[in-house]
This record gives structure tokens, C-alpha cells and sequence, in this order.
């Protein structure tokens, strides 16, 4: 029993030990940028909400070399008639500027628009009524605009 007891101990030992020397996995096997840039630029709520945590901690990323820069919704207002669009626009600058710098954008400019108007949606499902109209007609313009004029 004694001999189990300690080998059962040494078991743990050595499992703690290779646990602790071998880090979180993230850090043993980073994912490459473009497949990093895909997760974060996709149609889903999960996608905006994994790049948008990205984007509060650039630091961590900064071995990737994105361009955080943006001008946010360019020449239209960032929050018309009150709606926060900022955030959607920000991501949607993150993606073009992102594609553009690794030679990928026209083949990636229909699903970036398309998650603009994703992301400006779930803006939208914060309202009801009449407001809610209101801002699905003006996130449906504000993809048109993309959409044409990129």
C-alpha cells in the first residue's frame, strides 16, 4: 500500500511538473495570422466578441503585426440618431485595412461587408418598436454604402 501511495505521488509530481513546464497551449502552437484574421473578421456574434476582446488587449497580439487603426465609420456619423455603431464600423475598418495589407481583400470584401451588417443588426436587437425599425433601416443604408463604395 505504502508503494502505491508513493508511486501514485510521484505519478502527480511528474504530471504537475510537465503541466507546468510545458505552458498554456495558446503558447505552444499560435495559430498563423491569416487564421487568426478569419476567426475574427466571420458573420457570427462569437467572432465579433473574440476580435472586440482582441482589440482590448492589442498588446497580446502584437507579434501578428494587425493594424488596429481606424477612422470609424469614415464620413458618416459613428452613432446616427443615436445608434452606437462605432464598435461594428471599427471592426469593418479592422478588416478591410487587415485584407488589404496581406493581399487578400477582394476575395474577403463580401464577407467583411456581410458582418458589417451583422454586427450593425445586433446593434439594432437592442431595440423594439418603432426604434428598432429605425435602425435596421439605417443599418441596411449603412451597408448599401459599403457594399458600393467599400
Amino acid at each position: 500500500m505504502r508503494r502505491l501511495a508513493t508511486s501514485l505521488a510521484a505519478t502527480a509530481v511528474a504530471a504537475a511538473a510537465t503541466v507546468a513546464l510545458s505552458g498554456p497551449a495558446h503558447a505552444a502552437v499560435p495559430a498563423d495570422k491569416s487564421q487568426v484574421l478569419s476567426s475574427w473578421t466571420q458573420t457570427s456574434a462569437g467572432s465579433y466578441n473574440t476580435w472586440l476582446a482582441a482589440r482590448n488587449n492589442q498588446g497580446a497580439w502584437s507579434a501578428y503585426q494587425f493594424n488596429w487603426t481606424t477612422d470609424y465609420c469614415s464620413k458618416s456619423p459613428d452613432n446616427p440618431f443615436g445608434f452606437p455603431f462605432q464598435t461594428a464600423c471599427a471592426r469593418h475598418d479592422f478588416g478591410y485595412r487587415n485584407y488589404k495589407a496581406v493581399g487578400a481583400f477582394d476575395a474577403n470584401k463580401a464577407r467583411l461587408d456581410s458582418a458589417f451588417y451583422e454586427d450593425l443588426k445586433r446593434v439594432c436587437g437592442a431595440y423594439s418598436g418603432a426604434k428598432k425599425t429605425a435602425c435596421n433601416s439605417t443599418a441596411w443604408t449603412y451597408y448599401q454604402a459599403v457594399k458600393a463604395l467599400g
